[in-house]
């Protein structure tokens, strides 16, 4: 396995999700300034962001010298039983226009993973969604969060997607603050499941309130030794996100990508 195809900090923007609304263009300005290079899009809906049209979208980007090069898209009328077309064609639309790497699923609705045959169910789902994905240049990705983690009778559901989906196929953005959360060791997982996580969530856990975040570096997390993981996890981009802050979120996010590029990224192993 190859060591990270990139060494560019990126933000998932959801970090911004109410300062962007009301600014988009100023907004991604101040991401640009930040110091990342890559960002990770969210809150696609009637095919705009933000009321930017992807088109729109991908010239912001463009002229403040980003590349987005996933997004979060709402994948549950595909994932259901009807298993939907529409929106999943709409998001290979507006992921080609705005030279997407990767098209990834960020959540799953209550109803479509109650038992361990509703993973199994999934992955399945997930093999179907990634070879469409394939089929228009993109590579399909699942974003976790602790719930996967829970027991189902002896199964964890998890486990069920990482050993029932085409490894070829699906890829693995690991939240590491919500495997930590959960009680998991993200380096052990890489141990048992080499390769499989191309993408991951820098989140740190702040130190006295498991349930708040930080800003990368001065949680609780372990993220030299993560880092040091990097080639056996198989990671190409790392994503900073952060869900709550103490501070001026414009702060927080240049101080993490200050951690992440000055101190993280030269560990990568």
């Amino acid at each position: 396995m190859a060591l990270p195809s990139t060494k560019k900090v990126g933000l998932q923007l959801y970090t911004l999700r109410d300062e962007l609304p009301k600014d988009p263009r100023k907004v991604i300005a101040q991401v640009a300034a930040a110091g990342y290079k890559e960002v990770e899009l969210f809150g696609y809906a009637d095919n705009k962001f933000w009321g930017l049209s992807p088109q729109e979208l991908q010239q912001v980007l463009k002229s403040n010298e980003l590349h987005a090069i996933s997004g979060h898209y709402d994948f549950t009328e595909f994932l259901g039983p009807d298993g939907k077309m529409d929106k999943l064609n709409s998001y290979i639309e507006a992921a080609t226009i705005l030279k997407h790497q990767y098209l990834v699923v960020p959540y799953l609705a209550d109803n479509l993973r109650q038992t361990a045959d509703d993973y199994r169910k999934l992955a399945d789902k997930f093999n179907q969604a990634a070879a469409i994905c394939k089929k228009a240049g993109l590579q399909f990705g699942y974003h976790n969060h602790a719930f996967e983690f829970q027991d189902l009778n002896g199964v964890i559901g998890y486990e069920t997607l990482l050993k029932e989906t085409d490894p070829d196929l699906v890829k693995f953005e690991m939240d590491l603050y919500w495997v930590v959360k959960a009680g998991k060791d993200p380096v052990e997982m890489f141990k048992e499941y080499p390769g499989k996580f191309s993408m991951w969530h820098v989140k740190d856990m702040d130190k006295t309130d498991s349930t708040k975040n930080t800003e990368i570096g001065n949680g609780s997390i372990d993220y030299k030794k993560i880092f040091a993981s990097a080639k056996l996890a198989g990671l190409e981009h790392c994503i900073v996100e952060q869900e709550n802050f103490a501070i001026d979120p414009f702060v927080s996010i240049k101080e993490s990508a200050t951690y992440t590029t000055k101190v993280l990224i030269p560990e990568l192993g």
